[in-house]
């Protein structure tokens, strides 16, 4: 088992192979500090079973900016953090962002995340991009029936339901995908025309969706 300290020195030593230990610590320290941990100089001694779920999300974050990257892809960021630790940690990454100008590409199926931290969203079924807009478009106005499906299984706080909605059927293998549309099984839409798969067709500039529906022949 390693310390927070010698797993971070193990990263930052990939790119500073020209400095010394102490000056790689001290850029351990250092990029801690901005990821908001308290007390980075004593944390780098801490072991991992030390610290607290939210702690260990800041930590994992200080790893990979720790090499400056470009592009940060964020998977489930929030994943087992409780509602106040999720709403620190994206205000983190929302700074370190503009510290930066670091690019994140965030893989999520909260679309509270999503919403507060994203520009652009590409929403994907069984491996493929079915929708892609900006995130005003895709809220405002979904155009793929998995998305609008997506967006009717958020519980709305203004309406009362006896049953919340959810999306019938199962997904489809990934090692033996059918050759046409991927949803159609579990789209209400479906017709012949889906055991082909859709091109990919405009809705507006910037916002772009894979379904027959918006062929106007349909």
């Amino acid at each position: 088992v390693y310390t927070i300290g010698n797993q971070m020195m193990e990263a930052l030593g990939m790119y500073y192979r020209d400095e010394g230990s102490k000056d790689i610590k001290g850029r351990a320290v250092d990029i801690l500090r901005r990821m908001g941990v308290a007390a980075p100089e004593r944390r780098v001694l801490d072991y991992p079973h030390q610290m607290s779920g939210g702690m260990k999300q800041r930590v994992v974050g200080a790893m990979a900016i720790s090499g400056t990257p470009r592009v940060l892809i964020c998977d489930e960021p929030t994943t087992a953090l409780d509602v106040t630790i999720q709403a620190q940690y994206l205000r983190l990454l929302k700074q370190v962002q503009a510290d930066t100008g670091v690019a994140i590409i965030f893989i999520t199926h909260d679309f509270g995340v999503v919403a507060r931290m994203c520009d652009r969203v590409a929403v994907m079924y069984a491996g493929h991009i079915v929708e892609h807009g900006s995130v005003r478009d895709l809220f405002n106005d979904p155009q793929h029936p998995y998305t609008q499906a997506l967006m009717d299984s958020v519980p709305k706080l203004e309406e009362k339901v006896d049953r919340l909605y959810s999306i019938e059927g199962q997904p489809p293998l990934l090692w033996d995908l059918p050759e046409g549309c991927l949803f159609a099984e579990r789209c209400p839409h479906a017709r012949d025309k889906c055991q082909e798969y859709p091109p990919t067709f405009a809705i507006k500039e910037g916002h772009t969706a894979d379904c027959w529906r918006l062929d106007p022949s349909w």
